[in-house]
């Protein structure tokens, strides 16, 4: 996994139709763009050091949106600008 600063930080639940969190990359801790990476988070406001597990997924802002719009229509999938 590799991000960038701005890049979207997003993790699905583990109940099916559970709510997905979501948090932006303010910091990189490494110049290759692994993990660890600080996160603000959407849902609480919170700026956290953050480990992404194998349940979360690395957006830029295009898919991040796309993701947005999709899951306004109904039931969503995570297709393009996944990095």
């Amino acid at each position: 996994m590799r991000a960038q600063v701005s890049d979207w930080i997003v993790i699905e639940s583990a109940k099916l139709d559970g709510p997905r969190r979501a948090g932006q990359v303010v910091e990189l801790r490494h110049p290759d763009g692994s993990p660890p990476y600080l996160v603000h988070w959407m849902d609480t406001g919170e700026t956290t050091l953050t480990f992404p597990g194998p349940d979360a997924r690395v957006l830029d802002e295009q898919g991040y949106q796309e993701l947005a719009e999709r899951k306004a229509q109904g039931p969503s999938g995570l297709h393009g600008g996944v990095r």
